[in-house]
């Protein structure tokens, strides 16, 4: 049975090529009928975050990713915190065995020392001092307490491979392998051995992770091979840019799952669009639910070329998403924002979230798009300028001077009655309807587009707050007009 793990460290909000590992794993296995498991990898003491494990679990949640073994789901192969199985001494029970078996030793060198190895370029290769230490000088310095850690023996001769199903056959010199630290001296084990150990007792099938790790599956092959224990199926994936190209980074604006969440995208789009970092379905298809997914992750698709986290892509997925919402989970989910962006409206709610459903990408576009219903922004009398409609500032005012008295005398405010009624108007005068709208619409909004006609915006104002707007723009045209 395939069994994928994803294994975070708890060091804070979830960077999207953590999502996109863990999206990977959770497709592989689920595609296969499979198990996915959750382990939190904790054995890095100094970079944890307080609370990031409860961030990992709502991540999970939210992005759909049930998993089916891990902290609060017992699979018979826990404890599924790393820490926890540090204390059960799991990790040096196997280090000691690799250090019978001659495959890794105890290393008792100083800080000094170990510096004192250190290159031009500050790199540091290890010089097997501490291999050479007989029995009773190990002894003596574990009796005297000396700080150790426990290394990995990689002999410096021959070559080590591996087969990763996105790369090929990966092969590398001994020579250029360090002999890893296994155990550190505070007695939690590197994430590297942890990793290994882990995966095989917890039976792990497929490990995914990114193409930064395929230096250190070498020395993971060496560890696997020290036991004799069959090594997993690797998948690793390409590197995730910004559009620039450069290492898609913590700093940036959009580098987390809940950095998106938090500037008004939909956790099915992040998903969807995730997904496509570096793989793409056969029928390339782009607007996938979860269970299609599932249904048609291949990982041998998966790309080895660098993948461009793309904004305006997901922008435009994520407004996909958001017009095939049902309009009144859109409602619900909109309505924080709409309230944020017009405290003091004193219309239907549910109108303004019709008028934004079909013309917003997230749903912090909403206060750019309706903020104009609480407060008409400032703007530049530019805006009564349209070639299509053929209006100019100098009309607009003449247009709006004498539509104000006729829209005090109107009793039907609806969005008909008003179109019929201002059309009506503009024949008598012999203007276009565009020519007595857009002013209208100028006046009302300070935009030069909005999520509805004139008339809409009028209804939804109201007669008051429109000829109060109205008679504000026939102001402000004046007095521009007068200073020139």
């Amino acid at each position: 049975m395939v069994k994928t793990r994803f294994a975070p460290s708890p060091t804070g909000r979830m960077h999207v090529g953590n999502l996109r590992t863990a999206l990977y794993s959770y497709l592989i296995a689920k595609h296969a009928g499979g198990k996915f498991m959750l382990r939190i990898e904790d054995t890095d003491q100094e970079r944890q975050v307080e609370g990031a494990v409860d961030i990992i679990n709502r991540t999970l949640a939210y992005a759909g990713m049930e998993y089916d073994e891990g902290p609060d789901k017992d699979g018979g192969v826990g404890p599924y915190v790393q820490s926890e199985r540090c204390k059960a001494g799991i990790y040096m029970e196997y280090a000691k065995k690799l250090i019978d078996k001659g495959d890794a030793y105890y290393c008792f060198c100083t800080k000094e020392r170990l510096e004192s190895l250190k290159t031009e370029e500050g790199y540091a290769v290890y010089d097997k001092h501490c291999l050479q230490l007989s029995k009773e000088e190990i002894e003596e310095n574990l009796r005297k307490g000396l700080p150790y850690v426990v290394r990995l023996n990689v002999p410096k001769e021959g070559t080590t491979s591996f087969m990763d199903e996105i790369y090929g056959e990966i092969t590398v010199d001994n020579s250029e392998l360090d002999d890893m630290i296994l155990i550190k001296s505070d007695g939690f084990p590197t994430y590297n051995f942890a990793n290994v150990i882990d995966d095989h007792l917890m039976g792990i099938t497929h490990v995914v992770r990114g193409n930064e790790y395929l230096s250190s599956s070498p020395k993971y092959n060496r560890i696997y091979n020290a036991f004799g224990w069959e090594i997993p199926v690797y998948v690793h994936c390409p590197l995730i840019t910004d559009e620039t190209h450069a290492k898609l980074s913590k700093r940036s604006g959009h580098s987390s799952f809940e950095d998106l969440l938090d500037q008004g995208f939909l956790p099915e789009a992040i998903v969807n669009y995730t997904a496509l970092l570096g793989w793409n379905p056969p029928d390339n298809e782009e607007i996938m639910s979860m269970q299609e997914l599932i249904e048609k992750f291949d990982y041998t698709r998966i790309n080895k070329s660098p993948a461009v986290f793309d904004i305006g892509k997901l922008r435009w997925m994520n407004g996909e998403y958001i017009k095939r919402m049902d309009p009144e989970a859109f409602y619900e989910k909109a309505l924080p924002y709409i309230e944020k962006a017009v405290p003091s409206a004193q219309c239907d709610l549910h109108i303004l979230a019709e008028l934004c459903q079909s013309r917003i990408e997230t749903f912090e576009d909403i206060a750019d798009l309706i903020g104009f219903f609480c407060e008409v922004p400032e703007y530049s009398t530019d805006l009564y300028t349209h070639k299509k409609m053929k209006t100019t500032p100098e009309l607009s005012l003449e247009v709006l001077e004498k539509t104000v008295p006729f829209l005090e005398t109107l009793k039907d405010y609806s969005n008909d009655g008003l179109f019929e009624a201002l059309k009506a108007f503009a024949a008598e005068n012999g203007w276009k309807n565009g020519q007595i709208m857009w002013p209208i619409r100028t006046a009302l909004s300070g935009k030069e587009t909005t999520p509805g006609g004139a008339t809409q915006l009028m209804e939804i104002l109201g007669k008051e707050e429109s000829v109060r707007r109205i008679r504000a723009a026939v102001d402000k045209l004046r007095k521009e007009q007068t200073a020139l």
